[in-house]
């Protein structure tokens, strides 16, 4: 470390004081284990002062990463954009242009194709950060950034519940009014209120703020801030935009398990007294439907798993941040989240094409180049996509 004495680091606001320079060694070990390779930097090095001053402290003490992590997250950013922008593309395109596909329930994986769509648009700004090793956007784009993934993030989730409300109504409660497309529409609309406090607040400074994480190229809500408001925010977006639809979509499904097993458990002591052994071979036209509802609703809570996978990594990291032991957080370590939100979106379109009877069939025709092979179903058959109605 005494070779350290008198070094000067470029970047806003550094100093030659080795007393700032040791802690981040220590917490980093990048660069050292390099041997030289690259030059030793902090935090920040390239990015101007003012933009600087939206940083937390604490990341300002640790080194800059290895240039070949920025650039291997832009690569996996640029893979992820493709896969997502192109896989949601199709859902939006399929489900709006299908005639038997345009029911006011499936209003809702439109709207969840849409929030996973805006999630991908904003990637361009990473990865022109990240091929420059720091921001290169300013403050706008920033905000920009946060925003975006403040709205797919919070709108993702209570999509996530008002699909499984939806499944719960068709297959828990088939005897009740289904969803009409007015109602869905005022559904949709309110799942875009719900998430704008969410976004616009820290937008505006008004409570909370969007700041820059981990390694300075990606921007989300101040988690780091020790201030009593801050704190405030992050418990209230983690039970309102994480713990609600959370519950919700567990209680609804939870509801469609104890029903499907009841009503499994009737069919099967009705084949005892048919003396058959599968009811549903000659079973009821209700049957079938229930049958190909309760495939759709497999799909679904698909996507709620994989939002789960998405977004409880964030949700961790803030908690951390905000009320726990923030030294186990590194730069990387924050980056884990962005990674995971992003994979999801890539992946949400391709678990409709491998599971979702109709769309699947409508891709059959569209794109016979897809190699997807589905059997036309009965006209008897439920016409549902995650549905409340017939087409």
């Amino acid at each position: 470390m005494a070779l350290l004495d008198g070094l000067t680091l470029p970047g806003a606001g550094m100093t030659n004081d080795t007393n700032l320079i040791r802690p981040a060694l220590f917490r980093s070990g990048e660069g050292v284990a390099a041997g030289g390779r690259y030059e030793m930097r902090m935090l920040g090095w390239n990015t101007p002062s003012e933009y600087m001053d939206y940083v937390h402290p604490y990341w300002k003490t640790f080194q800059a990463p290895n240039p070949f992590l920025h650039y291997m997250l832009a690569v996996l950013y640029i893979m992820f954009m493709f896969a997502a922008l192109v896989g949601n593309g199709v859902v939006i395109w399929v489900f709006t242009s299908a005639k038997n596909l345009r029911t006011p329930s499936n209003m809702f994986i439109i709207n969840l194709a849409i929030l996973d769509f805006i999630m991908m648009l904003k990637t361009p700004v990473f990865i022109v950060n990240s091929f420059n090793e720091g921001p290169i956007w300013g403050k706008l784009g920033c905000d920009t950034f946060a925003l975006m993934g403040s709205y797919s993030g919070v709108g993702g989730a209570v999509t996530n519940a008002a699909i499984a409300y939806d499944r719960y109504k068709t297959i828990a409660k088939p005897f009740e009014a289904k969803i009409s497309r007015g109602t869905a529409l005022m559904m949709v609309v309110g799942i875009w209120a719900y998430a704008s406090p969410w976004a616009l607040l820290p937008l505006f400074n008004i409570w909370g703020r969007f700041v820059p994480e981990g390694f300075l190229t990606t921007c989300t809500f101040d988690y780091m801030s020790e201030d009593a408001s801050t704190r405030a925010f992050v418990g209230s977006i983690f039970v309102f935009a994480y713990i609600v639809p959370g519950s919700l979509v567990f209680y609804f499904y939870g509801q469609i398990f104890v029903h499907v097993r009841a009503h499994e458990q009737a069919m099967r002591e009705q084949a005892k007294k048919m003396n058959v052994a599968n009811l549903r071979s000659v079973g009821s036209h209700e049957d079938q439907e229930k049958s190909v509802e309760i495939r759709i609703a497999k799909v679904c809570m698909g996507l709620f798993f994989l939002f789960l996978i998405s977004w409880t990594p964030y949700a961790v990291v803030a908690l951390i941040a905000a009320f726990g032991d923030r030294s186990k957080l590194t730069p990387l370590v924050s980056m884990i989240p962005a990674l995971t939100c992003k994979f999801v979106a890539c992946v949400d379109p391709w678990v409709y094409a491998i599971n979702h009877p109709r769309y699947r069939l409508e891709l059959q025709k569209r794109m016979p180049w897809f190699c997807i092979h589905e059997e036309k179903p009965q006209d008897t058959i439920s016409q549902s996509t995650c549905e409340t109605e017939k087409a």
